[in-house]
């Protein structure tokens, strides 16, 4: 499976920082991001993770290796093949819901759409006879504290306060012929 570095990026996303709940909401120590991975081909091989968001606060800025140091990843250019990152996520900020790219192939479907205060992202792959998909929906909340820690850098802390201000919610998929990545956000503190 080579999702290895989207999974850690994506784990390391999922770890860290409580923020006071709305009410009706369970409070930030209630709150449990969990990440499971199945692997079909190796007999059936399952991988759990379940951390509370008030541990992941703690342990996230505690992390300085490669490219992530005190709570933020380094991204090589927010300004990514002449498109300005900030620019293009203010536009769909401000933009009304719908359905803003479709890309059809012979290979794979690509869509991206915002609804509802979430942007999402829906990939079909078609290579090598085995259909892949990726699904990933974050609340625009979270997607903009991502990107609040400057041009060149994505504040993972801050994405998690924000996040932890939701309510249950799925936030990625992966699945392909041989493995499937789950990622979402809840109140228990175990996987189900």
């Amino acid at each position: 499976m080579k999702l290895a570095s989207p999974c850690m990026a994506l784990t390391l996303f999922a770890v860290a920082a409580p923020v006071p709940a709305a009410p009706g909401q369970a409070a930030p120590s209630d709150r449990w991001i969990h990440i499971r991975v199945e692997n079909t081909e190796a007999k059936g091989e399952m991988v759990r993770v379940n951390v509370p968001l008030t541990l992941a606060e703690k342990v996230l800025p505690t992390i300085n290796n490669d490219r992530i140091h005190n709570g933020k990843l380094k991204v090589n250019q927010a300004n990514v093949n002449g498109v300005d990152l900030h620019a293009l996520l203010d536009a769909v900020r401000s933009a009304r819901d719908g359905e803003f790219v479709t890309a059809q192939g012979t290979t794979g479907d690509v869509r991206v759409a915002k609804n509802a205060g979430y942007l999402q992202v829906h990939v079909r792959e078609l290579k090598e006879g085995t259909p892949k998909r990726v699904e990933v929906r974050l609340p625009l909340t979270v997607v903009d504290a991502l990107v609040s820690a400057g041009s060149n850098e994505l504040d993972l802390v801050a994405g998690l306060r924000a996040l932890a201000t939701q309510g249950d919610t799925e936030l990625v998929t992966v699945k392909d012929g041989r493995s499937t990545v789950r990622i979402w956000l809840d109140s228990k503190n175990t996987a189900d």
